[in-house]
């Protein structure tokens, strides 16, 4: 095969691959956001369902899924003890 044509199918690929790779990277952050979102509520969801023997129960909604999907077992702790203590 001739170089002229080896050296243009190369650089249409890689100008393809960034046309490409560029717009999917806010869907990865978006996506993994979302994972942690779930993740945060499934952590409260399994918190209330433990936490009924000792009087805990912690809503769940956006913020607070947030706090516990994001911060992870910190987030949930602070959680907890805001509901205890301030509330």
């Amino acid at each position: 095969m001739d170089p002229f044509w080896v050296l243009t199918i190369v650089c249409g690929l890689i100008v393809l691959l960034l046309m490409i790779g560029a717009p999917l990277r806010p869907l990865r952050w978006i996506g993994q956001g979302a994972i942690k979102l779930v993740i945060g509520a499934l952590l409260l969801f399994f918190m209330n369902a433990f936490g009924t023997a000792i009087n805990l129960h912690v809503p769940i909604n956006l913020i607070t899924a947030s706090v516990s999907g994001f911060l992870g077992i910190p987030g949930l702790l602070a959680l907890v003890a805001i509901q205890k203590i301030i509330l």
